[in-house]
C-alpha cells in the first residue's frame, strides 16, 4: 500500500470526516427522493473552499499540486457515503487543460476549476466499447459530432472532449444541445450534440488516452471507498443481527466469506493506490498499472455489492436499507471507463502477452 505524508493523511482524515458529517448517504438519498439527478451545489462550494478541486492544478494557477495520490485520497472518502459531486469530472478537465498545449486556457480555466467556480466535464465516449475511435471531427475550429452519457454534463462549464486527431476545450453555448440520460446510480448525465461550436486544441491523441487512465484511476479510487463502506456496513449488521438464537458473525460459513472479501479489498486497495501512484511518478507502465486496478475494482466492488445484499437478507432488498444504492452505483462505475473484462484484455495487450 501506498505510504502517505503526514499531510495525505491529514487530507485524507478531513475528508472522511467532512463527508461522514456533512454529506452522509441519507443527503444523497434527499437529493434522489426530491427527484435531483445532480449534485448538492452548497456541498460543490464547501469542496471548492477546502480547495479539493484544485489538488491536481499546479500552484501557478491556484491548486495545490497536491497529485493524484492524494485526490484519490479524497474520492474515496466521498465514495464512501455515495457523495454526489463533479469533483471527479472538473479534476480530469484540469488535467487536460493542464497538459494541454493551450496556454491561454489555462490562465482562464484552471483558476475557476481549481476554485470549484467552475465545473468541467469529459466528452469522449460515443459507443459501449471503450476503445471505438471516436467519429468526432474538428473543422476550421469547429466541434462535429456526437458523445453519450456525459457525466455532470447539465452543470458543466466546459467540455474537454475527443475528435479523431486528438483533445479539444468546448464551452458551453451556442452549437451544444444536451439531452438528459437517467441511469440506475441518479446521477447527472447527458448525450451531447455538438453543431459547430467552438473548439481550442489541447493536444492530440496521446493526451486522450493519458485522460483515460486519470480517469480509470479515480474511478476505481471511488469505487475502493465504496467497496470498503459497503464491506464495514456488512460486517457491523452481521455483528448484530441475530438469527436462529445466535448473532450472526459467530456462523464460520460467514466469517469465511467475509475474511474472503476482505483479502480480496486489500488486494484492490494495493492496485488503486499503485495506479494513483504510477500517474504521480510518471511510470513507464501507466497503462498496466491503471488497467490492472480499474480491473480488479470491478471485480471486487462486484463481489461486495452482491455480497452485502447477500448477507443482509431479504432487508438488503428493500430501500430502507442502503445496499441497493451502492449496488446500482457499482454497475455504473464498473462500466466507466472500460470494464473489468477489457482492462485485463489491456493488461495482457501492453504486457505483450
Amino acid at each position: 500500500m501506498a505510504v502517505l505524508s503526514e499531510e495525505q493523511i491529514m487530507l485524507r482524515d478531513m475528508a472522511r470526516e467532512w463527508a461522514d458529517h456533512e454529506s452522509p448517504v441519507s443527503a444523497f438519498r434527499r437529493l434522489r427522493d426530491a427527484g435531483i439527478d445532480g449534485f448538492d451545489p452548497d456541498k460543490w462550494a464547501a469542496i471548492g473552499d477546502m480547495g479539493w478541486a484544485g489538488i491536481v492544478v499546479g500552484e501557478d494557477h491556484g491548486g495545490t499540486d497536491f497529485g493524484y495520490v492524494s485526490l484519490g485520497l479524497v474520492v474515496e472518502q466521498l465514495g464512501r457515503n455515495l457523495v454526489a459531486t463533479p469533483l471527479l469530472s472538473t479534476a480530469l478537465a484540469a488535467t487536460a487543460i493542464r497538459l494541454g498545449d493551450a496556454d491561454a486556457a489555462k490562465d482562464l480555466w484552471l483558476p475557476r476549476l481549481a476554485s470549484g467556480a467552475a465545473v468541467g466535464a469529459l466528452a469522449i465516449a460515443e459507443s459501449p466499447v471503450t476503445d471505438t475511435p471516436p467519429l468526432s471531427v474538428v473543422r476550421d475550429g469547429r466541434f462535429q459530432g456526437a458523445k453519450t452519457f456525459v457525466a455532470d454534463a447539465a452543470a458543466a462549464d466546459l467540455f474537454v472532449v475527443s475528435a479523431q486527431d486528438g483533445l479539444y476545450l468546448v464551452e458551453k453555448g451556442a452549437g451544444i444541445s444536451l439531452a438528459q440520460r437517467k441511469l440506475v446510480d441518479g446521477r447527472d448525465y447527458a448525450a451531447l450534440q455538438f453543431e459547430g461550436a467552438n473548439a481550442t486544441r489541447l493536444g492530440g491523441t496521446e493526451l486522450t488516452a493519458t485522460i483515460m487512465d486519470h480517469a480509470a484511476a479515480l474511478t476505481a479510487a471511488e469505487m475502493l471507498g465504496m467497496a470498503q463502506s459497503a464491506f464495514e456496513q456488512t460486517l457491523a449488521y452481521l455483528k448484530q443481527r441475530v438469527q436462529f438464537g445466535q448473532v450472526l458473525s459467530t456462523f464460520q460459513a460467514l466469517q469465511h466469506r467475509m475474511a474472503w472479501m476482505f483479502t480480496e479489498l486489500e488486494l484492490m486497495r494495493t492496485a488503486v493506490e499503485a495506479g494513483l501512484e504510477a500517474i504521480d511518478e510518471g511510470h513507464g507502465d501507466i497503462g498496466q498499472a491503471v488497467s490492472l486496478a480499474k480491473a480488479l475494482a470491478g471485480d471486487t466492488l462486484n463481489l461486495i455489492s452482491r455480497e452485502m445484499i447477500q448477507l443482509f437478507g431479504g432487508v438488503g432488498m428493500t430501500d430502507e436499507y442502503d445496499a441497493g444504492l451502492y449496488l446500482k452505483r457499482a454497475a455504473v462505475l464498473e462500466a466507466a471507463w472500460g470494464n473489468a473484462s477489457y482492462h485485463r484484455d489491456r493488461f495482457g495487450r501492453l504486457g505483450g502477452y
